[in-house]
């Protein structure tokens, strides 16, 4: 399949995108935060990133779901800096302590065509909201030069459902969090309070963008939204309620990557609810509010707080007995 940004970059869709995304950093309203701040003076907001992107690391990454990763690996770029704020999050040092360097338009262009020439199945891009437009105008630059793999947007899924639409046309592949059930506890571990409902309605416009998962006959996706939820301790994730939204309000049929790998990083063990890791108890309960909404589509992760994979169109419960 030809990803879908040719065809939008052939009509001019994506200069079109760019230019839009690109004057919304002029008084930052690109994610729910809306800082208002002009990004091109050098002024930062809550993602203390001004006009240029920055870069932590680029490589072909193996870890992530199978699918993803595929054979040849994932061209994993990592973006510094974040607009959430989790206080157990693994990658403190570049999503908040702003570790990485500032690339021009064309060196992140270069990443795109070094990963592709690796052989790497895909774009990775990892917390790419708040640079969501240097993304598309480093596109315009790399598809002339031959990238012709399609994109990953890898978000927290802290994003507001009217910017996901001008990527519209333009990404493959949604991998988004699903990251919280209910705004307290995202205020609380995320300063989100607002995280909910911009969550679910981003979501609504990643499902209806690329749709279930399309494979190719290696089993690698090339189109579609899977959803990640991270199990935390105590239930802090909500997972009831953001299975029963996925089931009624996207589809019974979506993937879901469901993890353990929590362990309390950064600032988590100030917090008591998620001071400790996950106990395999509240994960084989996450698997089995899966199955109760009908969710049987995706991964479960085969030993506690390892990013490893198992299983795809199974029933969690049955998964479960084998643990």
């Amino acid at each position: 399949m030809r990803p879908a940004y040719i065809a939008s970059f052939e009509n001019g869709t994506l200069k079109k995108a760019s230019q839009q995304a690109g004057q919304m950093l002029l008084s930052c309203n690109i994610c729910p935060r809306n800082c208002g701040i002009d990004r091109t003076t050098g002024k930062t907001g809550f993602c203390r990133t001004a006009l240029k992107a920055k870069v932590y690391n680029h490589m072909s990454h193996h870890g992530e779901e199978p699918p993803v990763s595929g054979t040849r690996g994932s061209g994993t770029i990592f973006f510094s800096n974040c607009n959430m704020a989790c206080v157990y999050c693994q990658n403190y040092d570049f999503s908040q302590s702003g570790q990485g360097r500032e690339v021009t338009t064309e060196e992140l262009a270069s990443f795109m065509l070094e990963l592709q020439a690796a052989g790497c199945h895909n774009i990775n891009l990892v917390t790419p909201t708040h640079v969501m437009p240097q993304i598309l105008a480093s596109l315009l630059v790399a598809i002339p030069q031959g990238l012709d793999i399609p994109l990953v947007y890898n978000s927290g899924g802290y994003e507001k459902a009217s910017v996901v639409g001008l990527l519209d046309g333009i990404v493959d592949i949604y991998l988004a969090d699903m990251r919280y059930g209910d705004n307290n506890m995202a205020k609380e571990y995320s300063s989100a309070p607002d995280y909910v409902e911009n969550n679910q309605a981003s979501l609504k416009e990643m499902y209806r963008q690329t749709g279930l998962p399309q494979f190719d006959q290696e089993g690698v996706i090339t189109r579609g939204l899977i959803i990640r939820h991270l199990v935390l301790p105590n239930d802090v994730s909500g997972t009831g309620k953001i299975m029963e939204f996925i089931s009624r309000e996207l589809s019974p049929e979506s993937y879901i990557s469901l993890m353990s790998q929590y362990l309390p990083y950064h600032k988590a063990k100030a917090f008591p609810q998620i001071a400790r890791r996950l106990k395999d108890k509240e994960y084989l309960k996450a698997q089995e509010i899966m199955d109760s909404f009908g969710l049987h589509n995706g991964w479960i992760q085969e030993s506690y707080g390892e990013e490893r994979f198992a299983g795809v169109n199974i029933k969690p419960s049955l998964l479960k007995d084998d643990q």
